[in-house]
């Protein structure tokens, strides 16, 4: 990658260590092992074929990272793969995470997220060579209320919805195995929850950016179904900046197990209806339109508080509102008008901004 060095980010600890991600195929996977690859890591990927066409993980052609084709609820064949790699870490990231499709798909939602991580945890348990394993699922775990400051990683989970719920399930899970199988020996483990996470590449079902891109391309108008929603919209790159330093800090034996909240800056925190303004304010073929009526629950307002992660890991947001929509719109419209992959530009852009901020990962 041109630019910017990054291998030397995160204390260079990445640098020729053995790296599984699960879920490498999917927009977060495929992000975070472009920056696995920057950092200088051995990366394996542990997932199904991508879902979507196109993918961002066969656009960015990453012919170094090792592609396993492994389904998460085959219990044997996950056993084998992490037996095969001897990775020293992993990121857990393979996941159903669609809301909408979990109502349709309760089962197969329930059997990836909760047996699927159990399964791989059972793996770790035979394969010694394993360190740190970060397990990430999502900012909806928590009980549902309304709370003005944003929810802590102290607040008691729960779920509405099978995804919401299977994600819940799985950090008890992940909690189980920690106390129960990896206090004296095995893995240090923790858990990281973000969500709403933009950014190029993202092709998936009944998500707002996605849907709004798929309008624009063909000439439509996308009908918003709760303009009025809150959510804390965060580019994906700043998430995975808090999985590596996260991962960072479990290989250095430092105190960082147990559950950790990664949110946008606080301006970042949006409704629905003022992303999609921004957004065409930078891509005025983008056109959407109020649609009510019946739809699946959707929480009114969440947002997170990354206080934890911010005094503990010396971690925080890079970019606020404008610079994500701005990244986000600039990468889809140089794919559909320029036939441009802009991936490594946006990862070079965001490690110059977290220099500039004077990160610790980043110094």
């Amino acid at each position: 990658m041109e630019g910017l060095a990054l291998n030397n980010l995160f204390d260079g600890v990445y640098a020729g260590r053995r790296v599984l991600v699960t879920g490498h195929t999917g927009f977060k996977g495929s992000w975070l092992c472009l920056w696995l690859s920057a950092l200088g890591a051995r990366v394996t990927g542990l997932a199904l074929a991508p879902d979507t066409d196109p993918a961002h993980w066969s656009l960015l052609g990453l012919n170094n990272v090792h592609d396993l084709r492994v389904d998460l609820r085959d219990g044997q064949a996950v056993q084998q793969a992490v037996a095969q790699v001897q990775p020293e870490i992993i990121f857990h990231l393979a996941a159903q995470p669609l809301v909408r499709r979990s109502y349709r798909e309760p089962l197969a939602t329930f059997d990836t997220n909760v047996i699927g991580l159990v399964h791989l945890l059972e793996a770790v348990r035979d394969v010694p060579s394993v360190r740190a394993l970060v397990n990430v699922t999502t900012d909806k775990v928590y009980l549902e209320q309304p709370l003005d400051s944003g929810y802590h990683e102290g607040h008691p989970l729960g779920g509405h919805d099978p995804y919401s719920t299977s994600k819940a399930c799985a950090e008890l899970v992940t909690e189980c195995y920690r106390k129960s199988f990896f206090t004296d020996s095995g893995p240090r483990i923790a858990t990281a929850r973000a969500g709403n996470v933009i950014g190029g590449g993202d092709w998936s079902e009944d998500r707002l950016v996605p849907d709004l891109v798929r309008a624009a391309s063909s000439g439509k108008t996308l009908k918003i179904r709760n303009p009025d929603a809150i959510r804390p919209w965060q580019h994906v790159l700043e998430p995975l900046s808090g999985y590596l330093r996260l991962g960072q800090g479990l290989l250095a034996g430092d105190t960082v197990e147990g559950p950790w909240n990664f949110g946008p800056a606080a301006d970042a925190t949006l409704p629905v209806q003022a992303l999609v303004t921004q957004m065409q304010a930078e891509w005025p073929g983008l056109r959407s339109e109020y649609h009510p009526g019946p739809h699946p629950h959707e929480a009114k307002t969440l947002r997170l508080d990354c206080s934890k992660a911010r005094e503990a890991l010396a971690w925080q947001a890079v970019w606020n509102a404008y610079d994500t929509l701005r990244h986000t719109t600039e990468w889809y419209r140089a794919y559909y008008e320029r036939s441009q992959i802009r991936s490594n530009e946006d990862l070079q852009d965001y490690v110059a901004a977290a220099r500039v901020a004077g990160l610790c990962w980043a110094a």
